[in-house]
């Protein structure tokens, strides 16, 4: 039996829940330094499909259709739909990179007509950016109801939305309208989710979440005012739903179907879209609202935000903010590298950061499942604070809609396989025709220096061991290498523009070539790292040629902390030990 097909029966044995948990932003042009559009997404996905994945364009007979497959993104592995997290799809239609004979095929779960021509896009757990500047973040909001698929009748969510979105649309209104069409028509299941959208001008937030009519789906979608930032994680950012707002969208059927199934009444006034459709907080208190504090405190230190608030339903943080300063892509990236340094929750601190301050938390039986913080069977008895950068980030990235260049040389996707603290932004162009190959290279259930998810994964592992120190090193190496891209790219862009206004058509095999190498250089570049780690700190020493074998310790408040004060300092027998352990060897 294929590996994929056991790695998924093992997971519904453990009755394992996936965890695509997120943190996503949208920056618009008035927020930006250069006046770029900005979308931003953490992939928090557990071992899960990592690959990031180049889908070409495509043309269409008339009147042919176009599959639409189930996602485990949405609710874990569906082996009747050939639907796995180790892998998000297999077949033909998505470009030859998903072709795999030697696995078992994705089965549809409906078609919707098709259009004569698709565009081209990067794909991950959801889509990412296509050839026209098109940008999509995401993440995923607990809901009352969180129906499964059912074939031909709720055959959406929200990742195939987003392709679909991806193959047939060049602004984020069009999207927005598109994806509102397809849940309509076609039905929504699985777990709430927000999607911003951005284009070269604006962008654009939509929800959506499961109908318990049964069929179709309820969605909202709210415009970003321009010189704002939009952030969510992981609970739904849209609130009172106003008919005469010319930059709000929602479904036809809204007000209705929440009045007749006793989400909302007319007489509490305009329909609040959290309320209606959601219990609150997901997971935990603060599960997402710390993430929702730490960035538009970050962002905009001039309003004071507090921490601290009544519920998960507080309005203390907007939906979008005005940033105290327009922030850059390098800003953004340095956002996602986020658990709370210097503030009262920062989880390099405390007992269970170790002696070297290690901000990884790993969750077990103890810490709270999925679900939302007003689910009466929510019962907790402790946990940990949830960082943006967090150990079991599959992948993030910085998709920028450069409006004053062409389309193939304005998009640009900064992808960082693993979590943000210890990874490196790479830049592919959307004007590409392929990628570096260990960017689509990746298993995770077996280790491959081929694959560039594993050089990021093992660095951030092996610093745990050590991090304090370790953690240097990495943003040493990590500064210097997105320097280096920032300042290349600038020569690129001048470049590519120059060969765009003579031959058009030549500027994707420039792009392609100067991406592939620069990809490939930096996976290079970090196994390197990896390497120089393993040998500096071996033994917990600190290494270094003439100077082997460093001891180096502890750090001083440690020794306090630990059993080392009462340690062996004189033969006579310490007052405090325990008589029935005299003898133990």
């Amino acid at each position: 039996m294929k590996k994929v097909i056991i790695a998924a029966l093992i997971l519904t044995l453990m009755n394992f829940t996936p965890a695509l948990a997120c943190t996503t932003m949208l920056i618009t042009k008035g927020a930006s330094k250069d006046g770029s559009v900005m979308v931003a997404h953490s992939d928090d996905s557990e071992l899960f499909d990592q690959r990031l994945v180049y889908v070409p364009a495509a043309d269409h007979k008339p009147g042919s259709f176009r599959p639409v497959y189930y996602d485990a993104a949405a609710l874990g592995d569906r082996p009747e739909y050939h639907g796995y997290e180790l892998r998000r799809y297999v077949g033909t239609h998505r470009g030859p990179t998903y072709v795999d004979p030697d696995q078992p095929q994705s089965i549809p779960l409906g078609v919707i007509p098709q259009v004569e021509h698709t565009y081209a896009y990067f794909d991950g757990s959801y889509a990412v950016m296509n050839e026209h500047q098109l940008m999509f973040g995401e993440c995923t909001d607990g809901t009352k109801i969180q129906p499964d698929p059912v074939p031909g009748k709720l055959i959406f969510y929200s990742a195939e939305l987003s392709r679909v979105a991806a193959e047939r649309c060049k602004t984020a209104r069009q999207a927005v309208e598109l994806i509102g069409h397809l849940i309509e028509t076609y039905g929504y299941y699985g777990t709430g989710e927000t999607l911003p959208i951005g284009d070269t001008q604006e962008g654009w937030v939509i929800e959506m979440a499961p109908s318990p009519e049964g069929t179709g789906g309820l969605w909202v979608a709210q415009k970003v005012p321009d010189g704002e930032v939009f952030v969510a994680a992981n609970e739904l950012r849209i609130r009172e739903v106003d008919p005469n707002d010319p930059d709000m969208l929602y479904c036809k059927d809204l007000h209705a179907i929440a009045k007749k199934h006793g989400w909302w009444k007319p007489e509490h006034g305009k329909l609040d879209w959290l309320r209606t459709v959601s219990l609150g907080e997901y997971s935990h208190p603060y599960y997402s609202l710390r993430r929702v504090w730490s960035l538009q405190s970050r962002i905009a230190p001039s309003q004071a935000k507090s921490p601290w608030v009544k519920d998960g339903f507080t309005k203390e943080y907007p939906f979008s903010i005005r940033p105290d300063e327009r922030l850059g892509v390098r800003d953004v990236m340095s956002l996602y590298r986020d658990h709370y340094q210097g503030t009262r929750f920062d989880l390099s601190k405390g007992v269970t950061a170790g002696p070297f301050g290690s901000p990884y938390r790993y969750p077990g039986p103890m810490d709270a499942g999925g679900g939302d913080t007003g689910d009466p069977n929510a019962k907790m008895k402790g946990g940990w604070e949830r960082p943006i950068s967090i150990f079991r980030c599959g992948f993030s990235y910085v998709c920028q809609a450069r409006g004053w260049l062409p389309d193939p040389i304005g998009g640009l996707v900064w992808f960082g396989p693993d979590e943000p603290m210890s990874t490196c932004y790479v830049p592919f162009y959307a004007g590409v025709t392929r990628i570096a190959e260990p960017f689509y290279t990746c298993d995770t259930t077996a280790f491959s220096e081929k694959s560039a998810w594993w050089a990021f994964n093992f660095v951030a592992n092996w610093a745990g061991l050590k991090y304090s120190y370790m953690i240097k090193d990495i943003q040493q190496k990590q500064d210097e290498l997105e320097h280096a891209a920032t300042e290349g790219l600038k020569q690129m862009d001048f470049e590519a523009f120059a060969l765009y206004k003579k031959d058009p058509d030549k500027v994707s095999q420039l792009l392609t070539a100067y991406c592939e190498t620069q990809a490939n250089q930096i996976v290079e570049e970090w196994w390197k790292l990896a390497w120089t780690l393993v040998a500096r700190y071996d033994d917990g020493y600190v290494n270094a040629p003439g100077k082997m074998a460093q001891e180096v310790g502890y750090p001083e408040e440690w020794y306090g902390k630990s059993e080392w004060p009462n340690g062996p300092t004189t033969y006579e027998k310490p007052e405090n030990k325990p008589a029935e352990s005299e003898n133990t060897p």
